[in-house]
């Protein structure tokens, strides 16, 4: 691959990192409003994106595809620990604390359409 063909990825970077991380701080925090400081207690509600790398599905995974041309390239990062039982309604917070983190993307999609 030359550098030409890596422009698109590397400019990509700081997007998808940033993405992945305000992705997993928004499931964290409002956990953590909810009543369940697991996240915060293990150092997730940090906007530091080391911290919610993973591995295989933040580098190793987006790199095979990209190396192979598809063009076509997604990752993940490490789920924040959520325990349900610190919750009031579980039921009811679970749904909240799952919907924040595509929440927090359609809004930072929103804010960069501006």
């Amino acid at each position: 691959m030359t550098a030409r063909q890596l422009l698109p990825y590397i400019i990509s970077l700081p997007p998808f990192l940033l993405a992945i991380t305000v992705h997993e701080v928004a499931h964290g925090y409002i956990a953590y409003r909810k009543g369940d400081h697991t996240a915060r207690l293990m150092g997730r509600i940090t906007l530091n994106p080391i911290k919610h790398l993973d591995p295989i599905g933040s580098v190793l995974f987006p790199l095979m595809l990209a190396m192979s041309g598809t063009g076509i390239i997604f990752g993940w990062a490490k789920p924040v620990p959520v325990n349900s039982f610190n919750f009031k309604s579980p039921r009811k917070d679970m749904v909240s604390v799952s919907l924040a983190g595509p929440a927090s993307n359609l809004l930072l999609a929103m804010g960069f359409a501006l």
